[in-house]
């Protein structure tokens, strides 16, 4: 038990240095961005396709 504490401890302490918070949102949110972005676009061209197939 007191290895996985040391192991969690070094763990916790490199990503603190390693890792900047700010970066870590910013590529949350751009990764939020670009998933909205694939969404909508599917979501427009299923209501283009819908249109289409009673337009017939």
């Amino acid at each position: 038990m007191n290895n996985l504490r040391t192991y969690l401890a070094t763990l916790l302490i490199l990503m603190a240095f390693t890792l900047s918070s700010c970066e870590l949102v910013g590529d949350i949110f751009e990764a939020g961005m670009w998933t909205a972005l694939v969404v909508i676009v599917i979501v427009i061209l299923l209501i283009a396709w819908i249109f289409r197939r009673f337009r017939r």
